[in-house]
């Protein structure tokens, strides 16, 4: 049976949503038929065939506007694998208390026809990819109780791309402060760290931009900026590297102190170490590359409290500028979409009432009605689904594209005809590609997530059906936590996981590489356990940092309801990249430089319904295994076939080391901070050969 490709019978296609819901054409979406068409099988149009005739070949064929296959011969339902029936979410059996709330038949989008599903039909098809990393079938057993509709402002395109642009604006910013007050460019993700940070403190009214922060000066900016402070340091690998920066380090503080405020002690002691290193290195020629970096390292102690102590008040006044810049630019965003939903005369609606009792999670529900929408273009080249609005464009994957379909299907109520799917995805890719940043590789920590077998072990030995942290984009499961409730809850997401309250369910956390947000994490997980008596379990997955030992992995180390702990070690393992919605498939995994503590955190009932027994864990383990045999990695040889798992006596107490070079992720630098804070920007003992290790997993 042969097969022609869609575009090459008519070129490239581009779909317009119009405000309304039609679809307009650039250029045409199908051929036109010129000649009456037999009608096809109910079925074969539910999955998206239908007939269409050639000019060029003057013979009909059959075209699937779902996977753009094109084929001569009718198509056959079930014949292959890469079609399969999708069907609305169905209730769980258990628990038993619950109520599952009721979710309105959500009707296919249809790019080409105004068809629609009819009652008693099957829901429509979509095409699967040989490869899936998601699995949308697995119903949640994550109970709440009932809540109101959220009251964020619905998304606009035309809002989010003045969210864009000033947030750009705010980056510029930030960097020529950077430069004009310390002489030094932002450290890398630095901003992104802010944004993450801020968020967990701030109580103002925009998804992505902090106005209402108390401290207004950020913990997570101060000292990243402070720790590039006198000079950026760099990754070591050669001895003459490690002199030049030496000799610049000692150059370099010298200079700011005599240029600063300094008081006549800290002068004289950065002077005298500075001299001393430049006079050592004159004379001694023949040191090795140790040999520098530990004088650097001396130096650093000598010097460093001093050169904090001159250019505090700057970098706090970097702090506080890019604050209150961010708190005009959210007051100009917010009275702009309210002018547009004045105009589209929609106000405030009265208080919906909510019921006290207990139903399973369902995503996040806007209580604002979303205005007429503007049209957003859409073409596909090759595999990318491209979406445009005003000349910006976003880009996915096609296979995601096919998953953010199914999401919205399964999610929202409020668009049974897809006519606000276009301008919903513009505005949910646009506001993660701002949040990544511009730069090459920037941003691609905050969204990685767990291979693929880790899930399914996870959810079959464990109960897990959810994600605390995670995006439409990344999720695994369809039910998940997120940063932006106002533009994902209408493809899954239940909203931050700060403001998440379960009563019980089995979760997974990977949260972004974010000390605070961890700190804030471990609090709510606790008090989240202390007053639930149903089964609640949260498995956490965090980087194994102990030289020093980080705040939150020492807590849930020491909690309460700790009640397993093991270890999975660096460059044993992988993770799934933060840009794996757009990234090229052998792109898709990195190797962790870094070990990862997986942290079992349940309460007496979650214990008994999921406990980590040795052969599950074993499991756990083994998954690892064969998530890295399917990427084709060498499994390390020892004499167990499975990553290190201590002992509850011993879990923990020693950390994994950097010592071998791998595939790693794109962020790399180094930092010779040894403060808690430091370490997420580091995980090895060597301070001049750290890789910065991006954070894996996504949002709040």
């Amino acid at each position: 049976m042969s097969s022609e490709n869609h575009g090459t019978v008519k070129g490239d296609t581009a779909l317009v949503m119009s405000p309304t819901g039609s679809v307009t054409q650039g250029s045409p979406v199908s051929p036109s038929t010129s000649k009456p068409m037999p009608e096809l099988p109910d079925e074969l149009v539910q999955a998206g065939w239908s007939k269409c005739w050639s000019k060029r070949e003057n013979r009909p064929y059959w075209f699937n506007r779902f996977t753009n296959q094109s084929m001569w011969e009718m198509p056959v339902l079930g014949q292959h694998d890469d079609i399969i029936e999708i069907g609305m979410p169905v209730t769980p059996t258990t628990p038993t208390v619950p109520i599952s709330p009721i979710t309105p038949r959500a009707k296919p989008w249809n790019s080409t026809t105004g068809t629609e599903d009819k009652p008693g039909q099957p829901a429509s098809a979509l095409y699967r990819t040989n490869i899936i990393y998601w699995d949308l079938d697995i119903q949640t057993n994550a109970v709440i109780r009932e809540r109101a509709p959220a009251n964020h402002l619905p998304p606009h395109p035309e809002i989010e791309l003045q969210r864009a642009r000033l947030t750009t604006k705010l980056r510029q910013h930030y960097q020529e402060l950077c430069y004009q007050r310390e002489g030094i460019e932002p450290p890398r993700e630095s901003f992104n760290r802010w944004l993450l940070e801020r968020k967990v403190l701030d109580k103002g009214p925009d998804p992505l931009l902090p106005s209402d922060c108390d401290p207004i000066i950020s913990r997570s900016m101060f000292r990243e900026v402070m720790n590039d402070i006198p000079i950026r340091l760099s990754r070591i690998k050669y001895k003459e590297e490690a002199r030049k920066l030496l000799f610049k380090y000692a150059e370099a503080a010298k200079k700011m102190i005599d240029s600063r405020n300094a008081t006549p002690d800290s002068r004289k002691v950065v002077k005298w170490n500075a001299e001393d290193t430049m006079n050592w290195l004159r004379r001694d020629h023949s040191a090795s590359k140790e040999d520098y970096m530990d004088r650097l390292e001396h130096l650093r102690k000598q010097c460093g409290p001093h050169v904090t102590a001159v250019a505090k008040d700057s970098v706090e006044g970097i702090c506080t500028k890019i604050y209150h810049i961010s708190v005009e630019y959210v007051r100009r965003i917010r009275q702009a979409h309210q002018t547009l939903l004045k105009d589209c005369n929609i106000t405030d609606p009265e208080a919906a009432e909510v019921q006290d009792r207990l139903v399973y999670c369902y995503p996040v529900r806007l209580a604002l009605p979303s205005p007429n929408q503007p049209r957003v273009e859409l073409h596909f080249e090759n595999d990318i689904a491209c979406l445009r609005y005003k000349g910006e464009m976003v880009k996915v994957n096609r296979g995601y594209f096919a998953k953010l379909e199914l999401l919205y299907r399964y999610s929202c109520i409020d668009d049974p005809r897809f006519e606000k799917f276009l301008s919903r995805i513009w505005c949910l890719v646009k506001r993660y590609q701002v949040m990544f940043g511009a730069g090459v590789n920037e941003g691609m920590g905050l969204q990685g997530a767990l291979p693929v077998p880790v899930f399914e072990v996870l959810n079959k030995q464990f109960g897990v059906s959810f994600e605390c942290f995670a995006s439409p984009l990344n999720s695994y499961f369809k039910q998940f936590c997120s940063a932006f409730p106002d533009t994902d809850g209408f493809f899954g997401s239940r909203g931050p996981f700060l403001n998440f309250s379960p009563a019980s369910g089995s979760f997974e956390a990977n949260p972004p590489f974010c000390e605070e947000l961890k700190d804030a994490m471990v609090t709510h997980f606790e008090e989240l356990l202390e007053k639930s008596s149903e089964p609640l379990s949260f498995i956490i997955f965090i980087p194994e940092w102990r030289d020093p030992l980080t705040p939150a992995l020492n807590r849930m180390e020491t909690s309460a309801f700790r009640r397993h702990h093991m270890s999975v070690p660096a460059f044993e393992h992988e993770y799934r990249s933060g840009s794996q919605h757009i990234c090229k498939k052998e792109e898709m995994y990195y190797k962790a430089v870094h070990g990862t503590a997986v942290i079992f955190l349940q309460n007496d009932a979650g214990f008994t319904k999921w406990e980590p027994t040795p052969e599950r864990i074993q499991e756990l383990l083994a998954a690892y295994q064969v998530s890295q045999r399917a990427l084709g990695s060498p499994v390390p040889s020892s004499t167990s076939s499975a990553p290190t798992m201590p002992s509850p006596a011993s879990a923990g107490m020693s950390g994994n080391k950097d010592s071998t070079a791998a595939k790693t992720a794109p962020e790399q630098s180094a930092s010779l901070d040894t403060s808690p804070a430091s370490q997420e920007n580091s995980s090895t003992s060597s301070p001049l050969e750290n890789t910065t290790p991006p954070s894996e997993a996504a949002s709040l």
